[in-house]
Formats: structure tokens, sequence, C-alpha cells
């Protein structure tokens, strides 16, 4: 098999990278050293080799490989620390990267006790090779996001932002999602499952049993002590790393870092509910009785959304003769015919909404105020916590829409997708909508790995989510690029494309925006719009809520 290309490499160092706690480059630097041992799959190792319990077979994948790395480049740091390595003997604050010291205590090698169970052998290598490697990628890596070069203030910043988390959380999925993988990589542990598991341990409460705001409980102190126990050693710098690119909904440990370098504030952005606004306007026509107080808060929503001076303004605007009242003060036929005129003019007003919204912020403190006045809230404070409520419960609300289509006539499918038998027209998941022909463009861009395949599968899946949730199908325009297809249309260098995960989409009916707001409260993976193509959408499977608008 042919080696991987350094983009899909890239990703495995990533993905294990985000799990274990340890510094990225440092796995590309011990690749670029070690080229060894050879590997089954026509890669070379990252100088990662059998010990105590863990065997040869387990080790002869890439990433197998880059997955035993990382989990002994964590053993060695917490034996170092044991040792009473500090904050900074591990780490320099400064550059934002491992000492000097502790990359030559890599390059020694290590050999794991028998308690370090899923730790391998390291081989020593050359101190100055691995160094320089080491520091070549980590340049790439801070050059492409374009961080400060001094980063002495991010401890601060960090520290800053997670010590008022808990006071700014509002129990929102992405929320959570950062508050247990700030306890999971604080913890050393692999799995936000291990993470939730711990905390219920501690409480002497069974995970199973666990309620969201038990849990929303412990995270919360967990957190608090996170915040008062900072020492700055790497994991510790990582989950508040992890915290922050989550909790802000960024794509990369990069582009939280450097998110960080004018606003430390944990406040959560008013654009986050968003999705809950426009379903609130979407039920409104259908939910409309003619009562005072909806008629009221549709017509104080138009007032403030044409940002206009009082209620006169508003008739004016309208086109209602008011004068009729004044003229004919008991006459109740023309008070019912001026009343059913409004009504006309502020329904359409209101289905004219979801297309029209651009999240200015006059619009949407126009929202604000029809969600606060027809629910009868007094303050706007109030407001934002009722549709926080409303976030959780999309988030939790089960597709209304079942629209399946019937599997074609193909041959038999095989057990599961390779390079080598995949069906261009038949579904990739099971009754599924979507085909390997919308994933490779016809067939053009077949997948050449099995990583690739799996990715395609994974996106499919959720793709399927997506669809059944919209209630209408998807047109794809984008889904699996090749690195020089990719280069040549000027997709980012890390895009999820090339990984086979991304779909960029449109939706019969839909705007791009209608799209994000429906899918943002629930969906696990990166969704993003284009102000440049209103009715475009992006999906990914990155295992992490990211939200952007390019």
């Amino acid at each position: 098999m042919a080696k991987l290309t350094l983009i899909q490499r890239n990703y495995y160092y990533l993905l294990e990278a985000e799990r274990s706690g340890i510094h990225q480059p440092i796995l590309a630097a011990l690749y670029a050293v070690s080229a060894a041992p050879s590997l089954g799959d026509g890669e070379t190792g990252l100088g990662i080799f059998p010990v105590n319990q863990i065997f040869s077979e387990e080790l002869e994948t890439f990433p197998k490989q880059v997955q035993y790395a990382a989990n002994t480049i964590r053993a060695l740091t917490e034996s170092l620390i044991n040792l009473g390595w500090s904050g900074e003997d591990l780490w320099n604050a400064e550059k934002g990267c491992y000492s000097d010291k502790f990359v030559e205590t890599v390059a020694d090698g290590y050999i794991p006790t028998a308690k370090e169970k899923s730790a391998a052998r390291l081989e020593s290598t050359d101190f100055e090779k691995l160094l320089s490697a080491y520091l070549v990628a980590r340049e790439v890596d801070d050059d492409a996001a374009q961080l400060p070069q001094n980063l002495a203030d991010l401890e601060t910043a960090l520290w800053e932002l997670v010590k008022r988390v808990p006071d700014n959380y509002l129990g929102w999925t992405h929320q959570r999602d950062a508050l247990v993988e700030a306890v999971r990589l604080w913890r050393k542990l692999d799995t936000p499952e291990s993470a939730i598991a711990a905390l219920a341990v501690e409480a002497n409460v069974l995970p199973e049993s666990l309620t969201e705001s038990e849990l929303d409980l412990l995270l919360k102190e967990d957190v608090q002590r996170i915040a008062a126990n900072y020492e700055g050693y790497p994991h510790q710098r990582e989950a508040l790393l992890r915290l922050t690119q989550l909790w802000r909904q960024l794509g990369s440990r990069d582009l939280a870092i450097a998110s960080l370098e004018n606003n430390s504030s944990p406040t959560p952005s008013l654009a986050s509910i968003d999705p809950a606004l426009i379903a609130f306007v979407r039920q409104v026509p259908q939910n409309y009785a003619g009562k005072g107080q909806q008629r009221n808060a549709l017509t104080e929503a138009f007032r403030v959304w044409q940002q206009l001076g009082d209620r006169a303004e508003v008739l004016e605007v309208l086109g209602i003769e008011a004068t009729i009242l004044t003229a004919n003060p008991g006459d109740q036929e023309s008070l019912v015919d001026l009343a059913t005129q409004l009504d006309r003019e502020l329904l359409t007003f209101v289905q004219f909404i979801p297309r029209a919204y651009v999240e200015i912020d006059f619009q949407r403190e126009a929202l604000l105020r029809l969600v606060q006045l027809w629910r009868g809230l007094k303050t706007r404070s109030q407001t934002i916590a009722s549709l926080s409520e409303d976030l959780k419960r999309l988030a939790r609300e089960r597709p209304q829409a079942e629209n399946r289509f019937s599997p074609r006539s193909i041959p038999p499918r095989p057990s599961s997708w390779t390079p080598e038998n995949i069906q261009l027209f038949a579904p990739i998941i099971p009754d599924g909508a979507f085909t390997w022909a919308e994933a490779t463009a016809g067939g053009v861009f077949l997948p050449g790995d099995l990583a690739t395949v799996e990715a395609i599968v994974r996106i499919a899946t959720l793709a399927q989510r997506v669809r059944d949730r919209l209630g209408f199908p998807l047109t794809i325009a984008s889904w699996y690029r090749p690195p020089d297809v990719n280069q040549a249309l000027g997709g980012a260098k890390a895009s999820r494309h090339l990984v086979g995960d991304g779909i960029d989409f449109v939706c019969e009916n839909l705007t791009g925006n209608q799209i994000y707001w429906a899918l943002d409260p629930w969906f696990p993976g990166g969704l993003g719009r284009y102000t440049q193509f209103p009715y475009l959408c992006h999906i990914d499977a990155r295992g992490y809520q990211v939200r952007w608008q390019h």
C-alpha cells in the first residue's frame, strides 16, 4: 500500500494529541526522525515497539503507532512529574512548546513500567535531530494559524476565562462538552464517558443515574477546582485550551489560542441563541390566536425590526388607517376589521423573518422582544434564559420527518466497505439516502485508503440525520477531495474534505442560515455557512462541535 500523505498523517497526529493532551508536533517529529519500524500498511512508525503486555501485532499500522506514541509521551510526562519536574521544566510558556530539557528526555527513549498498560517502548533517537524536527513542525503549525510570537500572556488569559466559566454556564450542549473535555484531559483519561464516570464515583452515584442537572453541577465544581489548582503542566494547559476551544466552538487549538489574545471573557455570544429565536418565530403563525398579548408582541417586534419610533409609525408603515377608530370610537365592526388587517400584515412579516434575518443586532433585539412579550416575561435576562431552555430542547428533539429512500437494486452489500469493494450507486449506510457516487463525484475521486472510506461512512451517517431532521433532500456540492484537487479549488490545507468526512451541500427551499439555525443546537461536529453563497452549508464529522461563517 502507498504511504499516507502529509495531511492524512497530520489527521492522526491531531486525533491522538486531542485525546491524550500532548503537543501534536512531537508526534510529527518522532515520525520524521525514527523511520522505524517498517509497518504492514506501507508506512514507517514513530519508534514505538512492544513491551510488557503490548504486542507487535498491536503496533503494525500507522494509526496504532501514533496512538501508542501519544500514550507513551503522556506516560513519560507523568513519570517526570512524579519525579518532581515542574511545569516550567516541561514547557516553555513564552514559545508555547515543550522545553528543550523535555525533548532531550524524549530523545533518550522510554521504557514504561508494567503498571503503564497503555504505553509502549519508545526507542532512543538523536536529540538534535528530534529537537530540530519538533521546532519545524511547531513553526509550521504556528505560522498556519498566525499565532503571536510571544505566548507568555496565554497562561493568564486561560486562567481568567476558565475561572469564570462556571458562572457563565448555561447548560448548552457544546458548553457541557467543553467542561467534560477539560475534566477528561486534566485527569489524563481517554473518553468523555470515563470522565463522567470518574465524577460519578467521587459523588458516590452511578453514571447512568446522573441527570443533566446533576452532571452540570459536578462539572462546574470540578472546573472550579481545576482553575484553583493550575500548575502549568502541559496536560493541564491542554485541558484549559480544549475547554476554550469547545466553549467558543472553534475549529482548532490554535484558533483557541488566537482568540484569547484580546478576549478572555467566557460570556456566551447572543448569536448562540439564534437557532432558538428562529425556531420560535417559525412556530408563531400556527400558534397565533389573535390575543392582545400576542398582537402586542408582534407589533413591538415589527417596530424594533423596522427601527420605528412608536406604535403609530408601525400602523402607518403597515398601511393601516388608525384614524377610523378616532372617527368611530364605538364601532366594534371597524375595530375587528382593523385587528384582522393588522394580524394579516404582522403574520406576513413573521413568515418573512427566517429568510430575512442576517443577525444584525437590532434584528436580534426585535426577536428577543417578541419572545419576551409573547411569553409574558419581565426581563431580558429571563428571556435569554427561556431561550436557553429552548436550545436544550432542540438539541434533544427527535427528527420530525422520516424521508428515507428505498434501497436500489444493487449487488449484495459487503459486510464493510473498503477501497476495493465500493459500489458507486449503493447507499453508503443501509437504507440511506447518500451513495458512493455522491461522495466521490461520480467515481472520479475514489478513496485510496481505508481511513478515508471510514470517514466517508462516518459523515454519511450524520448527513442522514441532517436530512431526516430538515425533511428535505440534500444536494451535494462537494464531498471527498484528493489533495491536488483540494489545492486547485483553493481549499484549506486542513480541509475535512481531504479526510473524507466533510460535505458542502444545499437544501431545497432553505437558505444556508436556515439550515445552520436548524442544525446548530444538536449537530455534533463541524457546521459552517458562507456569506458569499447564501444557500450553501457545510457539515463534517470531527468529534466536537465547531461553528463558523466564512
